[in-house]
């Protein structure tokens, strides 16, 4: 993984963190809060999916991941009351379970 996507990977893992701190403790105005919450987190989390997808050390999981990211972003704007809105928390969760799966093995010295 080159420097700027890194880079560009982080900002958005931070930007995602600083809408869900905003929006879990409402800090502003319910419209926002909930755009925050609801739509940006999601949002940046999967563009952030998107950018891990090409780095993964098994590329089993590559398109798994694009799979993740996409749920993510469109779950992101797809109503709340629809019995499609946890199609983002899939995404969410298979994303992680992915990111987590997909990590170098570290060899243990002896």
């Amino acid at each position: 993984m080159n420097t700027n996507t890194q880079t560009i990977q982080g900002i958005l893992s931070i930007a995602a963190l600083v809408c869900l701190v905003i929006g879990f403790f409402n800090l502003l105005s319910p419209e926002l809060n909930n755009l925050l919450y609801q739509k940006f987190f999601y949002i940046l989390i999967g563009a952030s999916f998107f950018l891990q997808a090409p780095t993964l050390t098994n590329q089993k999981f590559l398109y798994p991941m694009y799979l993740a990211a996409a749920l993510c972003v469109i779950g992101a704007f797809i109503p709340t009351d629809s019995q499609f809105a946890s199609l983002k928390t899939i995404g969410l969760f298979a994303g992680v379970i992915i990111s987590l799966f997909s990590r170098p093995r570290l060899e243990r010295r002896q």
